[in-house]
């Protein structure tokens, strides 16, 4: 019986760290998915075709496919090389939405090629009534799984795991 819970605990974080049925992605690569249109609406936007980079302020709501990332200030890095987005700078207000789960932190760099999102400053990842916070939070999209890690100075990671509905119930 106990060993049971404890499977059931694990899956629960297992779960919230990789988005449970969330759609496989191992049929497109890395490349494929980062060559997705990238949607963004913003109150001002500024580029420069030297650096080649393009700079979105106010309200910012950036969409790839299934994932929303939405900031106060977001800057794209443009890759002649790969032809698409390399990076994603994403600076205040940092609320990161796909499939069910929703990660906020005061920072994020998502990487489109590579396909993952690392999100720092208080990060808090939340899928449906469970939670789990650390100073970093690595989402890899493409792997569907996640990796929490503390603060500097013994810094710890906090999870609240509701196992409503995977307890055993005991026999009457």
């Amino acid at each position: 019986m106990r060993i049971s819970r404890i499977v059931a605990v694990l899956s629960l974080v297992a779960a919230l760290s990789g988005g449970a049925g969330a759609q496989e992605r191992t049929g497109e690569s890395a490349r494929e998915l980062g060559s997705r249109p990238i949607d963004v609406t913003a109150d001002r936007v500024s580029a420069d075709s030297v650096r080649n980079t393009v700079t979105f302020e106010g309200n910012v709501v950036a969409r790839q496919g299934d994932v929303t990332l939405h900031a106060d200030r977001i800057k794209a890095d443009y890759s002649r090389e790969a032809g698409a987005i390399d990076r994603i700078e994403a600076e205040g207000n940092v609320r990161f939405v796909q499939e069910g789960r929703e990660a906020r932190s005061a920072r994020a760099t998502f990487h489109n090629i590579e396909q993952r999102v690392v999100l720092s400053g208080a990060a808090t990842l939340r899928q449906g009534q469970n939670t789990i916070q650390g100073e970093t939070l690595t989402i890899f999209l493409r792997e569907n799984r996640s990796v929490v890690t503390g603060g500097k100075d013994g810094g710890r990671v906090q999870a609240v795991i509701n196992p409503k509905g995977f307890m055993e119930t005991s026999p009457k």
